[in-house]
């Protein structure tokens, strides 16, 4: 009886716990193990070991010249490693915040995000460029944008975002072995999120293009990636103890979409066919922003499964704002309740009537 009690306790001690920074560091140690023609290069990632010490120890372990320290020219950075992958190298170059990748833009655009096409396919394009994203850390000027819709709108490149430690680690190898470019953009306020992983035994995870439903729901679906995966949790949690999941309650699933291109319509379009209803959330302004686009796909799809309107909870179109007023600045749960709240509840649609006529009409 005694050993039986002890058994919990034990395999609660082996558990072991990493953060998504850790998890980053080991996909970037473990490719450059497996694959010698893996460079890391940016600012500061050599010696520092980057700003959030994602590289801390591959200089040591690699050498300078596979883990390489740039001067400050993000345009110099990216047109380097071009011409790398365009010789078949692997590099992975990290840009050490979201407005510092700017000035390189030119570059991903006219260059990197076409060689495959330019060459008919011949020329691969095996680079990852890494950016910290987003806010939530009290960053100043240029050092907490949300530019995910740029790098979306740009054919050519895959975008992608992790929301959890075991995602940190299979997304950016799975980007790293991409034979297309792949942004790669990492939360700064998840960096130090922790969750229990091996990196021993790293988790398999879904691959680039695919989507994953983080909480099951059957009242609406709130559609989310990256930093705002965990605000749709929350939200979704209050809403079960304000509301409860009775026949009137908001039941809410939780979408995180982990790539932005490919996207996974199917995955949205099912989930929305079942639910009837959508929230798009992301910290990115909303003018022109990534939730249009996914609003406008799940309208095209899903209309006449739809009982109310997609709506979309966004970051303000507005230069991102001074450190002391960002918490107004970025989506949180009252906003995403808010939004849910206005999801046509009582709108009363019937099947002979209206919308409706996938789910039985009616409101849930």
């Amino acid at each position: 009886m005694s050993t039986a009690v002890r058994q919990p306790a034990a395999a609660a001690a082996d558990r072991k716990s990493a953060t998504m920074g850790q998890a980053l560091r080991h996909a970037l140690r473990d490719a450059m193990a497996d694959d010698p023609d893996v460079h890391v290069f940016g600012e500061d990632v050599g010696t520092l070991g980057g700003v959030f010490r994602v590289t801390d120890g591959l200089t040591a372990e690699f050498g300078p010249d596979r883990c390489t320290d740039t001067p400050l020219a993000e345009a110099g950075i990216l047109g380097t490693a071009a011409g790398m992958a365009m010789y078949g190298l692997r590099p992975v170059v990290e840009m050490q915040f979201d407005a510092f990748a700017y000035p390189g833009f030119e570059q991903l655009v006219s260059h990197i995000s076409r060689m495959r096409n330019r060459t008919r396919g011949k020329m691969p394009m095996p680079l990852t460029v890494r950016i910290p994203y987003g806010g939530g850390i009290g960053g100043v000027e240029h050092h907490s944008d949300s530019s995910e819709a740029y790098y979306m709108a740009t054919p050519g490149l895959h975008v992608v975002t992790p929301a959890t430690v075991a995602d940190a680690y299979g997304l950016l190898r799975a980007s790293i072995a991409s034979d297309d470019p792949v942004v790669f953009l990492e939360p700064k306020r998840l960096y130090w999120s922790k969750a229990d992983w091996d990196p021993q035994e790293p988790e398999a995870v879904p691959g680039i293009g695919r989507a994953v439903v983080r909480r099951r729901g059957s009242s609406a679906t709130l559609i989310t990636y990256g930093p705002s995966v965990p605000v749709c949790l929350e939200a979704a949690e209050a809403a079960r103890e304000e509301h409860g999941n009775g026949a009137e309650g908001w039941d809410l699933e939780v979408i995180d979409l982990r790539s932005l291109v490919p996207f996974d319509e199917e995955t949205v379009a099912a989930s929305v066919r079942r639910t009837g209803r959508a929230v798009v959330v992301h910290e990115s302004p909303g003018f022109a922003g990534p939730g249009g686009e996914i609003a406008a796909r799940i309208t095209e799809r899903c209309f006449h499964y739809l009982e109310a309107p997609v709506l979309r909870v966004a970051g303000f179109d507005i230069p991102y704002p001074p450190p002391m007023l960002e918490r107004h600045h970025l989506p949180g749960v009252d906003r995403v309740l808010d939004a849910v709240a206005r999801l046509q509840w009582e709108s009363g649609f019937t099947e002979s009537g209206g919308f409706g006529q996938g789910r039985g009409g009616g409101a849930v």
